[in-house]
């Protein structure tokens, strides 16, 4: 029977809370091993994906916190393996698998060689295997010892990475004039000054519970028009960053990272509802 979306909605919260009391202790793990909080959390999400969908599949649930231990784990040493800088976008495999579709795209196909390189090790050898061989989703699944469902959540992320670098061959980058500007004007509770600051087109990822994209962003500013936050520029593992501060406590309470294209926001990353990484940052104003 096929779940409704409110039903895998609800089962994905119910599973979040599970693992609530788990979390914060795989981000120290993670954020250790690839020196970076960022980073770390990245890996934290993509565990609970995997471990999210790999419940679904088994009638018994595991002894919790060894089995997450286990797939942080593993996900962390593909990611020191396979990824010789930033972290490209993270995202649910569960949704990626939505999105896939069997015909490969000619953009992708001719993507340079040293592009592939961008991609972390398994969304290459996919993309390779699948898109420029043309081999079939069994074949490639066999080939990577994986599943096919993994081969289709890497294939979708990967050919999307590999067009978007097609499209744009430097990731916009915040100089820290931009940054104080959105500061200044967050700080002074202007959010139409903001919401002018923020582009068309521009993604939000409020990182363990929402996405957003266009007009639906300029909402997300409501949550903070009540709230005692105010932020600071600084640096946070090398990038320019804002650090919230709530109820003016004297250390970051949570980040911001924010990218930009033409002098306006493109993306948000917003990490208010993954504090814990805060304990573990350096920050630098």
């Amino acid at each position: 029977m096929t779940e409704t979306p409110n039903t895998l909605a609800q089962a994905r919260e119910q599973f979040l809370s599970l693992v609530d009391g788990v979390r914060p202790e795989l981000h120290r793990y993670c954020a250790r091993l690839t020196g970076s909080v960022i980073e770390g959390e990245d890996i934290v999400q993509d565990t609970l994906a995997k471990a999210f969908y790999a419940l679904s599949q088994t009638p018994e649930v595991p002894a919790l916190r060894p089995w997450l231990f286990r797939i942080a784990h593993n996900t962390a040493i593909d990611f020191l393996k396979s990824h010789g800088r930033k972290y490209t976008e993270p995202s649910d495999e569960l949704d990626t698998i939505v999105a896939f579709e069997d015909r490969p795209d000619p953009a992708v196909v001719r993507a340079a060689l040293a592009q592939f390189l961008a991609l972390p090790l398994l969304q290459r050898s996919a993309v390779i295997l699948k898109d420029v061989l043309g081999h079939s989703l069994e074949e490639t699944a066999e080939t990577m010892g994986t599943t096919v469902m993994a081969v289709k959540a890497a294939l979708v992320r990967g050919r999307a990475k590999l067009i978007e670098l097609r499209s744009n061959e430097e990731a916009p980058v915040a100089t820290r004039e931009e940054l104080e500007r959105y500061a200044t004007l967050f700080n002074a509770r202007d959010w139409d000054g903001v919401r002018a600051l923020v582009g068309d087109d521009c993604r939000l990822d409020l990182v363990s519970r929402s996405r957003r994209r266009g007009k639906e962003v300029g909402m997300y500013f409501g949550n903070y028009e009540k709230a005692d936050v105010s932020v600071r520029v600084g640096r946070l593992d090398g990038e320019l960053v804002l650090a919230a501060y709530v109820a003016k406590a004297p250390t970051p309470t949570y980040f911001i990272l924010l990218e930009w294209r033409d002098g306006r926001v493109s993306n948000i990353r917003d990490f208010r509802y993954v504090s814990y990484i805060a304990k573990e940052a350096t920050f630098h104003v």
